[in-house]
């Protein structure tokens, strides 16, 4: 039989909690876990936004040589560019115009689909509890039994003055 002391099996123990808890990228990655990387927000950031005309930092940070060249021509009068030349420079610093950024998305078809499909399932737990959970109605519901109650209620003369003994005329036996 394999005895442990009390010391000896909280070393054990110890040591494989601080193996397990470990966080070591190698020991993560060895796992299939990425570890994400923190992104430094004090940094210039690009983004497409209507209400920041001007994005902290260009679109394209890496230029090839093509986008070098036609970057030392931009310096020169404006006028000797192509149209195409200066599609090309605009598209190194933004990624969309405002006409692409404004242009209205089919996200609303989605948020929609949700709601009918959250409602739909809605209505049907509240059908399967109407049939399944809730009991049946009351006798006191039914309306052989509320006449009854009408009657009794006019036969012990209950709120003479302007209950339902009021308006029955006990002579006639109608209601006046």
């Amino acid at each position: 039989m394999l005895r442990w002391t009390a010391g000896r099996l909280g070393r054990v123990m110890a040591a494989r909690a601080s193996v397990a808890f470990s966080t070591s990228s190698a020991r993560m990655a060895s796992h299939g876990h990425d570890v994400a990387e923190m992104a430094d927000l004090s940094l210039p950031m690009y983004a497409d936004r209507t209400d920041m005309p001007l994005p902290d930092k260009p679109f394209k940070d890496v230029l090839t040589a093509a986008e070098e060249g036609l970057r030392q021509k931009e310096k020169g009068p404006w006028g000797q560019l192509s149209r195409e030349e200066k599609l090309v420079l605009y598209r190194m610093k933004f990624c969309q115009t405002y006409a692409e950024m404004r242009q209205p998305s089919a996200e609303w078809k989605t948020v929609m689909g949700g709601v009918f499909f959250f409602l739909g399932f809605t209505g049907l737990v509240v059908w399967w509890q109407s049939v399944y959970v809730y009991p049946k109605h009351p006798r006191t519901f039914d309306e052989e039994w509320q006449a009854k109650q009408m009657k009794r209620m006019l036969d012990m003369r209950m709120n003479p003055i302007e209950g339902p003994s009021a308006q029955w005329d006990y002579e006639k036996g109608r209601w006046k």
